[in-house]
């Protein structure tokens, strides 16, 4: 779990954050209220998520419950691997 939680963060800090972790980044805190994701950007942490881990996300998935926080995508991603 914590190997899909740095990845997720790496990609969050790489693509949306430049490359700059200020430590504002929390895994419980929401991307879409700091502003770090909008729905665009949601939809690239979703093929993100399905091309580095090999599921596809169901469309009843992409919901903020399993994608607006890092726990949320941790959480979501290791019950898609079973």
């Amino acid at each position: 779990m914590d190997e899909i939680k740095q990845q997720i963060r790496e990609y969050i800090i790489n693509n949306f954050l430049d490359g700059e972790d200020t430590g504002d980044l929390k895994d419980d805190v929401s991307l879409e209220r700091s502003h770090v994701v909008d729905s665009a950007r949601a939809l690239e942490l979703i093929l993100f998520l399905e091309e580095t881990w090999g599921f596809e996300v169901e469309t009843d998935d992409a919901t903020p419950e399993n994608f607006d926080t890092i726990d949320a995508m941790v959480a979501y991603t290791t019950r898609k691997l079973g």
